[in-house]
């Protein structure tokens, strides 16, 4: 993977989160102007492992990217209960809903380039309709769009997390764009990813545990504030986590102790482990909104992923540029 530290291009990140799309497009090499969050605990977060950025605690209904004009990236992960089964997909009669919003701030910034990402739901036939309006709006505003469903496994990721990815260039940059390639890193069982934070109390059955731990974790669910507490997600998600050995009724704070017996239960940093957010990366807070920051993030590996290839996009649109001129 390219390492951009000149950081030659820059975003705007909307919903901006625990970070997982900011820190994927940081190491993409993609400079952060400005992060909009509404939830005071994920802007802590932002703000405790990278102080120096411009985090705006503030509803994406009340920002301007008039200030922004110009930037390279408007990207973001505008909220999923309007798409989801959970939140009975009512897409844009749902309050929740800020497409809308993303697209005024990219025909106020103008950039090059819109990164957004979306649960699975958003490609189910119902939203036929809206996909096709959202499409034909940022084409008014000269872009060429193209949406696609990623995996999270395929870049990495120890989870089965399908997300969709939706991208968008200007039309002159279009050409250049091309999705990243699947399946180049394999990823780790759930065993080998967390062993050692497993074991790190001295828990006897550790390494028992790994070899049954044998595959990828099911997608974790963060819920909202409304719904969803500090669990790892619905029935159907705690089966799949107890075939790996895990406890999903609850996430804790320290792992088990030397003589444990029976399932473990995760701690926050091991969620953030299996959404691929590197041990640097701190989630800060209470384990409740910890793990809806993490449970709702965008896995940094896939982030990166699409990031470099809008990084590549618009690098090689300007080399041509640039060569034209001479």
């Amino acid at each position: 993977m390219m390492n951009n530290q000149d950081n030659r291009f820059s975003s705007v990140e909307l919903c901006a989160g625990a970070g997982g799309q900011a820190l994927g497009l940081e190491q993409a090499g993609f400079s952060h102007e400005a992060l909009i969050e509404i939830e005071k605990p994920a802007c802590n977060t932002l703000l405790h492992n990278r102080p120096e950025w411009n985090v705006l605690n503030m509803d994406l209904r009340d920002f301007s990217g008039t200030p922004y004009k110009g930037v390279d990236l408007v990207a973001g992960g505008v909220p999923c209960p309007p798409f989801s089964k959970a939140g009975k997909q009512l897409g844009a009669k749902d309050e929740r809903d800020l497409f809308p919003e993303a697209v005024r701030i990219a025909d106020e910034v103008r950039p090059k380039a819109i990164l957004l990402e979306n649960v699975r739901g958003f490609l189910d036939d119902v939203f036929a309709d809206y996909r096709n309006k959202l499409k034909s709006k940022l084409k008014k505003l000269g872009y060429a769009v193209d949406w696609k469903l990623l995996n999270a496994s395929d870049f990495g990721v120890s989870q089965l997390r399908p997300r969709v990815a939706i991208v968008a260039v200007q039309k002159q940059y279009a050409d250049t764009f091309a999705w990243p390639e699947p399946g180049l890193i394999k990823p780790k069982t759930v065993g080998e990813l967390l062993y050692d934070l497993m074991a790190e109390d001295g828990w006897r059955g550790a390494k028992t545990w790994m070899e049954r731990a044998d595959d990828i974790a099911p997608t974790l669910v963060g819920g909202s504030k409304k719904h969803g507490g500090p669990d790892l997600g619905p029935t159907r998600a705690r089966k799949a986590w107890a075939s790996l050995g895990v406890d999903g009724s609850n996430v804790v704070y320290d792992p088990p102790e030397r003589d444990f017996v029976g399932m473990p239960r995760l701690t926050v940093k091991m969620t953030a482990r299996v959404q691929g957010f590197p041990d640097e990366w701190h989630i800060t807070g209470k384990k409740t909104p910890a793990y809806r920051q993490i449970g709702n993030a965008f896995p940094p590996p896939v982030a990166r992923a699409v990031a470099e290839k809008v990084f590549e996009c618009l690098s090689v649109s300007n080399i041509f540029k640039l060569s034209k001129s001479a």
